[in-house]
Parts: C-alpha cells; sequence; structure tokens
C-alpha cells in the first residue's frame, strides 16, 4: 500500500480515540492535551491518537 502526505493528514491528523468506550474524537492536539475535550459519548477525558497500521 502505497503512502502519502494527503491522506495520512486525513486518517491520522487531530483523530484521537477515547480509552474507555474507543470512540473517535476530531479534535486539535493543544485541547486535549490540556483535557478540555471530553468524550461525547462516556464524559471521559482519557483519550489516545489513533494508531497507525
Amino acid at each position: 500500500m502505497v503512502r502519502f502526505p494527503e491522506a495520512e493528514a486525513r486518517m491520522f491528523h487531530n483523530i484521537f480515540v477515547c480509552k474507555d468506550c474507543k470512540r473517535k474524537i476530531k479534535a486539535p492536539v493543544m485541547k486535549v492535551l490540556q483535557h478540555k475535550i471530553k468524550c461525547r459519548k462516556c464524559d471521559s477525558k482519557a483519550l489516545r491518537t489513533l494508531r497507525k497500521k
């Protein structure tokens, strides 16, 4: 599979996953690091980046 920067930016840039319910959330990095973003489903603030396979 060929990887190019435009596709990787679409798929992985500013996308985080809730550690509790595994829901994907698109948010700016700085707000996630400051714990201002919470999950819409479970209200958890524990988020991680989306893993690249």
